[in-house]
């Protein structure tokens, strides 16, 4: 069992009041919440959508890197099947 400071249980009890619920349910809620967006529930994270946009801007962002390996595609494959 978790041993939960006061001020936490109190501030736990306000909200609890404000909402008409039971501080349990509260801080239960608040705890999925963070385990969602952390993605520990189980459950996949929810993905944001990219737009196109977005993926073009990727893309000129990608293409404005240096170039760190100048071979040519075939080249690289070669030596990679050469291992």
């Amino acid at each position: 069992m978790l041993q939960i400071a006061p001020d936490t249980e109190h501030l736990a009890r306000k909200v609890a009041a404000r909402l008409g619920r039971k501080p349990e349910d509260v801080i239960r809620t608040a705890i999925e919440r963070e385990a969602k967006a952390l993605g520990v529930t189980g459950e996949p994270a929810e993905r944001k959508r990219i737009t196109a946009t977005e993926i073009l801007e990727f893309g000129k962002r990608a293409a404005a890197r240096p170039v760190l390996d100048s071979r040519s595609p075939q080249e690289i494959v070669d030596d990679i099947n050469a291992l």
